[in-house]
């Protein structure tokens, strides 16, 4: 994305205030008027005073009172918009820097799991932040400041062509060649600040990564292995921003040079022309006015354009985000899915990514109102994939998914996700308090029903236990609860959301036998009465299961009972004899 590109959308962002923004516009240019008028006032002045010979007094002072008063009503009016400005440009900026984040934060919530399994979530976070600073320290030097330099360069600048075109075209020539260098020092430097801003992304994820993972770190004695590396990318970073700063202070010489000769140009042609009888003392002292605004102002927007410069990076990126479609769509004509039975229909699946490769292929079966179906197989074999596909985090490439008849394509994805229950391996809770887990699935629920689900669960004693009770904070990923008791707070989350259709994605194999015992006794308390998926990994966990299918290389190659299947000598007959060689109980 081009560096006007950035600039144009960054302002685009401010659609829903433009009218503020057009307002701003307008005072502005107020402002730069009012500027302009100072030195044209002070001019006359000046000519005033050098003809004060050939005035009388009272004519001399009652001019001079005209000059000040006009002066000094535009003084009055030059700070009153100059106050105007400050504040709606403070509110503009912090409104929708917070909007921004809203909006970014929305919608990277709404994208599938694969688009974030290809980004770390600290670099997301640092692109949000970063991004929205960026653009409210945009915004707000961009109204407060350099919208008027701007007006300035293209609408007033010209108007000094009518009061002595000699000593314009000196100013004239400076902005050409301050913007034509400015030009010339981002062209030069796009690339490497791209760089810089790769690399300054790449520590957050590093950093993010080694806090994240801060047991192993510690463990196993990484400290000075995880800073090592940090350091390395700190080096980088420094490597290829030190040249990018040299070119933007070889701009400042620059731009600071030429404005010395500017005024040192005002004031050779200015007293050339007065010596000619073509140009008042008062023009003089007018065009150097005029010049030192100008150069403050030009200065100050050379300031803003590099800072722009080096923030392009980090704003190409947080609009790369903002632009990242999802793959999933959900039709305009969507109805709500109505659950009555609890029917799950598989007909003829296939499923591939992008690049081709056949993930799963005519998987087709029924889950019954009520049944508990048992998927097993050897890791990647497509069991997970399978179930993805039911909640749409995918869509099948071929064959069609029916929940009671209705195919879950054309239904809205709020009510196919509100039907179903999941509970994972990994119990992934918020770091939020016990009470607020609990809620994610169904905010309204009453304090019995809280209470009633945690009984199921088996998990209403230790939470009573807890120094608050529901109140007490988790940690981040329930850090300060054990595994079984994170699982079990994953299954009163469920059980409160009293979905029709539920998932198990190898929810016990990563407890112990004595902890298993226990989710499991809440995890039949949760599959009554409903439909059941159970992503197995122990196979003692579904002898239960009203049917198991056996997943291969994405096919399913057995399906029956478990006592029919072992009996049939095939691949599950050979997990459950691997299962107890290691050592698991089958």
């Amino acid at each position: 994305m081009s560096f006007l590109a950035v600039y144009g959308r960054v302002l685009g962002l401010l659609k829903p205030d433009k009218y503020i923004a057009a307002g701003l516009v307008i005072a502005n240019f107020f402002v730069v008027g009012l500027q302009f008028a100072e030195p044209v006032l002070f001019g006359r002045v000046i000519n005033l005073l050098t003809q004060s010979d050939a005035l009388s007094g009272r004519e001399l002072v009652s001019r001079a009172a005209a000059l000040l008063g006009i002066w000094g009503v535009i003084g009055v009016a030059s700070i009153l918009a100059n106050v105007a400005v400050a504040i709606q440009a403070d509110r503009l900026a912090h409104r929708n820097r917070l909007c921004a984040m809203a909006g970014y934060f929305s919608h990277v919530l709404s994208l599938p799991p694969a688009f974030h399994r290809e980004r770390q979530s600290g670099r997301l976070l640092k692109m949000m932040l970063s991004g929205a600073d960026s653009l409210f320290g945009i915004w707000l030097s961009f109204f407060r400041e350099h919208l008027a330099t701007f007006l300035a360069t293209i609408f007033l600048l010209p108007l000094t062509i009518i009061l002595n075109w000699q000593l314009a075209i000196a100013l004239i020539i400076l902005v050409i060649i301050v913007s034509a260098f400015t030009v010339f020092v981002i062209r030069k430097t796009e690339m490497a600040q791209k760089q810089v801003e790769a690399y300054h992304s790449a520590l957050a994820g590093t950093a993010q990564d080694a806090l994240s993972n801060i047991l192993v770190v510690q463990s196993f004695t990484r400290l000075a292995a995880e800073t090592a590396n940090f350091n390395r990318t700190t080096n980088l970073v420094l490597e290829k921003q030190f040249p990018v700063l040299n070119w933007w202070a070889v701009l400042s010489v620059v731009s600071s040079a030429a404005s010395t000769i500017t005024i040192v140009t005002i004031f050779i042609v200015g007293t050339m022309l007065h010596l000619r009888g073509q140009a008042s003392i008062g023009d003089i002292v007018s065009f150097m006015g005029f010049a030192t605004l100008l150069i403050g102002r030009l200065t100050g927007a050379m300031g803003f354009a590099s800072r722009l410069f080096i923030q392009m990076p980090v704003l190409s990126d947080f609009f790369a985000v903002l632009d990242a479609k999802t793959t999933i769509y959900e039709s305009p004509a969507a109805v709500p899915l109505i659950v009555k039975a609890g029917e799950v229909k598989f007909e003829d699946i296939g499923f591939e990514y992008l690049n081709g490769k056949p993930i799963i292929s005519n998987i087709s079966f029924t889950a019954k109102p009520g049944q508990v179906v048992a998927l097993v197989g050897a890791t990647g074999a497509g069991k997970s994939t399978t179930m993805a596909l039911l909640q749409r985090y995918w869509d099948p490439t071929s064959g069609r998914i029916l929940v009671d008849g209705q195919d879950i394509r054309f239904v809205t994805l709020e009510s196919l996700r509100n039907t179903i229950g999941i509970v994972f391996q990994d119990s992934l809770l918020f770091n939020r308090s016990i009470r607020e887990n609990l809620l994610v699935g169904k905010p309204d629920a009453s304090e019995i029903d809280i209470q009633k689900a945690c009984q199921m669960a088996e998990a209403l004693d230790f939470i009573l236990a807890q120094p608050k009770g529901f109140d007490t904070l988790i940690g981040e990923r329930g850090s300060n609860l054990s595994g079984g008791q994170r699982q079990r707070l994953s299954i009163a989350r469920a059980i409160l959301k009293d979905p029709p259709l539920l998932i198990l994605d190898e929810a016990t194999s990563a407890l112990d036998a004595a902890t298993e015992a226990k989710v499991s006794r809440a995890l039949r308390a949760l599959m009554v009465g409903r439909t059941s998926f159970v992503i197995a990994h122990r196979l003692s966990t579904i002898r239960d299961a009203d049917e198991i299918l056996v997943f291969d290389e994405g096919r399913i190659v057995e399906r029956g009972g478990f006592a029919e299947l072992l009996a049939a000598g095939g691949q599950f007959a050979q997990l459950v004899e691997t299962q107890i060689m290691a050592g698991s109980p089958a």
